[in-house]
């Protein structure tokens, strides 16, 4: 039966949220399981505020469903809420001044991680049975690792984001979390488009790089993890690939991300005069300055970036990274200083598989003073299955 979603113990569904269950099949591979949306993808009849009542209120009721929420209601789930995400997905917390911030079930005191902070929240807290989510710049990665949750971002385009509101559409992804498995293996069945790339993994490549600028706990943790599921994987090779690279990578991708919003989000913004939180308001600032001169200097770096990941990301090679750097933010943290560096480092680890459009999935790698720890590996191009095959293989 679908998971009972009448309360909300964790604050993770907006106040527009669907007031009763969206049926799926009565047949099919997720027949019986339950799942929730990050506020952002269309549903026939209701509408999105994209984590701001502003918005919410000029919006239009969906003439149609997003295909890959419809995939998912043919394959038998059933939709029963609409979660909160941070205002127009524009962090990596996991609060919206509007809505509150969802608790994590996993450490109270502890942000989610964003954008996809409702829905990661909705399934640490056994609200429903998996969520549908997003991810430009880790907004499923991050709160998947510390929510303790498997999580997905899929190679670029390979789910459907028709239905969903874009935000910079040469980064933007669908991506998905679960607390099983195998039930996350399933999900990726029904989402994934038949562009897979077949290959079995064979060699493991540790990306010192990342492990280096992660808090050594989470290190430590990553390698208790990996030394106890060794016997499951090819033998690891310590590889150095970014280096003095990652601050420029980490730029790029800012300044990208930001150059596209100018298109996506922020006419409406401006034309409606859209009212913004502290953090999301002056991030909207800094990204309509950016010029088009910045911009293609960036794009010359994400093509440098793109050639180094792909040279390793061929099929059957898969790179180890840990999800986040950090253990995340503790919610009575003031933005500021700790913030911004939380988000600094973040981004470095996030914007590799956004710069090449790899998939990486999350996996849970233990706890670290009572906070989940996520050990992510990137694949190949159309490599999504290898790494939703190595999940259910290191958790059996």
């Amino acid at each position: 039966m679908p998971a009972d979603s009448t309360n909300d113990p964790v604050h993770a569904l907006v106040p527009h949220s669907p007031g009763r269950p969206i049926e799926g099949a009565a047949n099919g591979p997720l027949a019986g399981r339950s799942f929730m949306i990050k506020d952002m993808f269309a549903v026939e009849g209701l509408k999105v505020s994209n984590g701001n009542p502003g918005f919410y209120e000029i919006a239009e009721p969906a003439n149609e469903t997003a295909p890959a929420v419809q995939a998912l209601l043919d394959a038998g789930a059933t939709l029963t809420g609409s979660t909160i995400c941070d205002e127009f997905f524009y962090s990596l917390l996991g609060d919206n001044a509007h809505y509150g911030a969802p608790i994590n079930p996993r450490a109270k005191d502890r942000h989610t991680g964003g954008s996809s902070c409702g829905a990661a929240a909705a399934v640490a807290a056994r609200m429903c049975d998996f969520a549908l989510g997003a991810d430009t710049g880790g907004s499923v990665r991050i709160p998947a690792s510390f929510c303790g949750l498997y999580g997905l971002r899929p190679t670029f385009a390979r789910i459907s984001l028709d239905g969903a509101t874009p935000m910079a559409p040469r980064f933007d992804t669908a991506g998905f979390f679960a607390r099983d498995a195998k039930l996350f293996r399933e999900v990726g069945n029904v989402l994934l488009d038949e562009r897979r790339v077949e290959g079995a993994i064979g060699q493991l490549i540790v990306v010192e790089d990342m492990f280096d600028q992660a808090d050594p706990r989470i290190v430590e943790a990553i390698g208790h993890a990996l030394a106890h599921v060794g016997d499951k994987l090819p033998p690891a090779e310590p590889r150095r690939i970014v280096g003095e690279a990652i601050e420029p990578w980490r730029e790029a991708f800012r300044i990208l991300q930001g150059h596209e919003i100018q298109e996506t989000l922020l006419p409406a913004i401006e034309k409606h005069g859209l009212k913004l939180g502290p953090g999301i308001k002056e991030r909207f600032e800094m990204a309509s300055k950016i010029t088009d001169e910045e911009a293609d200097e960036a794009q010359k770096v994400r093509e440098k970036a793109t050639m180094r990941l792909q040279a390793q990301a061929q099929p059957g090679n898969i790179m180890a990274i840990p999800t986040a750097p950090t253990l995340p933010p503790k919610r009575d943290e003031a933005e500021g200083e700790a913030t911004a560096r939380f988000r600094k480092l973040t981004l470095q680890a996030t914007c590799l598989a956004g710069h090449a459009g790899l998939p990486q999935i999350t996996i849970p790698a233990g706890e670290v003073d009572g906070c989940p720890v996520g050990l992510s590996f990137i694949g190949w191009h159309g490599g999504d299955e290898a790494l939703l095959d190595l999940a259910v293989k290191l958790a059996g």
